[in-house]
């Protein structure tokens, strides 16, 4: 398998998971354009990854900084053949009236989420339809979440300080139709595809992570490499007659 030739856009990609998907697409020949907020942060990533990754900050909640970014990153790699967006507001993103418990969370943080998680993929895959559909490869790959499929279990955030905002699942439950509207209307020239992560661990408290292994079949959390094979079946012709599908790598905790 290789994506040798193949341009990739990566929304979130100085993050942890977006940072793996890049990491799997460069391993396997691509060469990948970095969207992020953070210019700093999104260069620094960039020179790690080395010559055949582009570094383009962008604020994802600003619709036409988000479609400028879309049209250089075009510009610059000459086409587009994968789209993916894993950015994100998430469970520890520090953001007055969002990570607390539900009667403290506002409208404010609620709208901002939205913007990001599920307003952002749409205007990106608007903006890269054409370049898309002149791919011979047309890949989106939209990020959603297990508690886009199935409601958080609170008990295991009983005793900590961590919550599971209810804005993260409606977002991502909207990912997952954006997912199949996206993939009727798009095809056959555009493939559209979810991948949907359990729990990453990432320093946790340790309460709050004896209580999700425990819950979890493989019994412990994801890690972002678990993730590096979903995101290359997707973005590769060893999908090419997968679209509208969500791959769920939970570990097994939706499988109860």
């Amino acid at each position: 398998m290789t994506l040798s030739g193949r341009r990739a856009l990566v929304s979130g990609g100085a993050g942890h998971i977006g940072l793996a998907c890049a990491e799997a697409l460069l391993e396997l020949g691509a060469t990948v354009a970095i969207l992020d907020r953070d210019k700093e942060v999104c260069q620094t990533c960039v020179t790690a990854l080395g010559e055949r990754a582009w570094a383009l900050p962008c604020d994802l909640s600003d619709v036409n900084e988000t479609r400028s970014a879309i049209d250089r990153a075009i510009e610059v790699m000459d086409g587009l053949d994968i789209l993916i967006h894993c950015a994100a507001f998430v469970g520890t993103t520090e953001m007055k009236g969002w990570a607390e418990p539900f009667a403290g969370q506002t409208v404010e943080a609620w709208e901002k989420a939205l913007r990001v998680n599920l307003t952002s993929p749409f205007v990106m895959v608007q903006q890269a339809r054409e370049a898309l559909s002149k791919s011979a490869h047309g890949s989106v790959i939209l990020f959603g979440s297990i508690h886009g499929m199935v409601a958080p279990d609170m008990d295991i955030y009983a005793g900590t300080t961590m919550t599971s905002p209810v804005a993260y699942g409606v977002s991502k439950g909207g990912v997952l139709q954006l997912v199949r509207y996206l993939a009727t209307l798009l095809g056959p020239t555009v493939r559209v595809n979810c991948i949907s992560p359990g729990g990453v661990l990432r320093g946790q408290p340790e309460l709050f992570r004896e209580r999700y292994e425990e819950r979890t079949p493989l019994k412990r959390m994801a890690r972002e490499e678990d993730l590096k094979g979903a995101v290359a079946f997707l973005a590769s012709d060893l999908s090419a007659y997968v679209t509208g599908h969500n791959l769920v790598v939970d570990g097994g905790w939706t499988a109860w």
